[in-house]
């Protein structure tokens, strides 16, 4: 059984505030506890109903993500492979969403794995977020190259992570056992884009 949210601890809990020693070159903040599920839907009959539960259509386009609003509230549907796809939505509401989908998707082909405990959430944003992840993360992250829907799975200093590149900030999915590293590493690497005392 899940624990409630208000007696979890996140990966990164008690380090918001070197988290914040970046800013305001590079904002860096931790997004624990969204819901993550994993979705195989190879039998593709099903997709306009999974789509009407998770309030958009699946991406087709290959690392790529969609936005939307359904009735479980904002979600992001990442595009992982030809039939896989994750997504994520509020923290919270796995166990509603994982149950609608299931529904959706009836006796078809298909699954919904609760992958939620999995990962966790990093943001980055600011004047020289890009400049940071470029340290670490083969990917051109250039906006015409990697412009806003931007959705793939990389390295970033050798920790395998999901990136997402919206529109104002990048997020970073990485496995829960990673996080300190990964959040380490970015510390280190932004040393150069520190404010140096006057």
């Amino acid at each position: 059984m899940t624990a409630d949210i208000a007696t979890r601890r996140s990966p990164l809990d008690g380090w918001t505030s070197r988290l914040a020693e970046l800013a305001p070159a590079v904002r860096l903040a931790e997004r624990p506890f969204v819901s993550q599920l994993t979705l195989r839907l190879p039998d593709s009959s099903r997709a306009a109903a999974v789509s009407t539960v998770l309030g958009v259509e699946l991406p087709s386009a290959p690392c790529t993500f969609a936005k939307g609003t359904g009735p479980h509230g904002p979600v992001e549907v990442c595009w992982l492979g030809p039939d896989e796809y994750l997504v994520l939505a509020q923290p919270g509401l796995q166990r509603t969403l994982e149950s609608a989908l299931r529904a959706a998707i009836g006796d078809a082909h298909g699954a919904v794995v609760d992958v939620s405990a999995q990962r966790t959430t990093l943001t980055l944003s600011g004047p020289n977020a890009r400049d940071l992840l470029a340290h670490g993360c083969a990917v051109d992250l250039h906006p015409s190259v990697s412009p806003t829907g931007t959705c793939v799975q990389t390295l970033l200093a050798q920790a395998g992570i999901i990136l997402l590149v919206r529109e104002a900030e990048f997020v970073v999915l990485v496995r829960a056992s990673f996080a300190t590293y990964l959040a380490a590493w970015l510390l280190d690497a932004g040393t150069e884009y520190r404010e140096q005392p006057t």
